[in-house]
């Protein structure tokens, strides 16, 4: 049993604990405030579904960035880091650079990062830090928490999510040559993610995209052994175009946080059946953490 595995399974509960952080939702920002959430790698993409997210509910504007490139001159009530580490070097040296000026809440993994003191409100999830490099539970178990402040009940998705973990995953879907992942809305977020899962921990070639921009060029790779993965409803006849190229559409029909479980199963037993080890792949480390020079 690998680190990876043993995470990936515990999502549904790690979910349901995280949407029971009732005193915890006092920290994040209040309804009509201005807000932005950073994060990098997974991080930004668990960003872009809960802004898009919040801001459908209409409680107010609300933009994701990586940490990085975040725009800090705009005029934000609150900005969000999300950091399963607390310790990536981007995020800190922005955190710190926005001290007395914006204020600040950190959603973190391990407690004893230094962002727990860097952030005027730090929100740890310490039951979903991870020991695999390649990021499962804390992800979706932030998003959990961050879903249901919005008022959203999470018993649907925690099911959906058991069973993603019990029902088989078809070969077309093992075998595949390449992946594109496809999402509307606050799945497009977990489609990049998913794409990201299967780089990371098989080293298979993916792609993702908003759903609607997908004709707008990318189908043209589309074709016989290769999958697109939707996440949510898919727009009108989208199937059919896709099948007339001879690739196989994926049409997800669980909540789009457990579609997401079962590509990170695929990208598991596809690593595990190349020899591959997918707590620890190549090139990656827990956290990216740059010379201070």
């Amino acid at each position: 049993m690998t680190f990876l595995a043993e995470e990936l399974a515990s999502q549904p509960d790690s979910w349901a604990r995280a949407a029971n952080l009732t005193d915890e939702r006092a920290a994040l920002p209040a309804h009509g405030t201005r807000v932005a959430i950073v994060g990098c790698g997974t991080s930004w993409f668990i960003a872009q579904s809960y802004a898009a997210l919040r801001e459908q509910r209409g409680h107010g504007e609300t933009d994701a960035f990586v940490a990085s490139e975040a725009p800090m001159a705009r005029n934000y009530d609150t900005v969000i880091a999300l950091t399963r580490s607390g310790t990536t070097t981007e995020v800190l040296r922005l955190v710190d650079h926005l001290r007395g000026r914006v204020r600040t809440v950190g959603i973190i993994g391990d407690p004893t990062s230094p962002l727990v003191n860097l952030v005027d409100a730090p929100i740890t999830l310490p039951f979903a830090d991870e020991q695999s490099v390649v990021q499962t539970r804390f992800a979706t178990s932030a998003l959990a928490f961050l879903r249901a402040s919005l008022g959203e009940d999470l018993s649907a998705a925690i099911a959906d999510a058991r069973t993603a973990l019990a029902t088989d995953i078809p070969d077309r879907l093992l075998t595949a040559s390449q992946y594109t992942f496809l999402g509307r809305s606050w799945a497009t977020g977990l489609a990049h993610e998913a794409a990201l899962k299967l780089r990371e921990a098989a080293q298979v070639w993916t792609e993702s995209y908003p759903s609607m921009d997908y004709r707008h060029g990318p189908i043209a790779i589309a074709a016989p052994g290769r999958v697109v993965w939707h996440f949510g409803p898919a727009p009108d006849r989208l199937a059919t175009e896709i099948a007339m190229t001879g690739g196989h559409c994926e049409t997800g029909v669980l909540d789009p946080m457990a579609e997401l479980v079962r590509a990170q199963r695929v990208a598991l037993l596809r690593a595990q059946a190349q020899g591959l080890n997918p707590d620890a792949p190549r090139n990656l480390t827990r956290s990216v953490i740059l010379p201070t020079s």
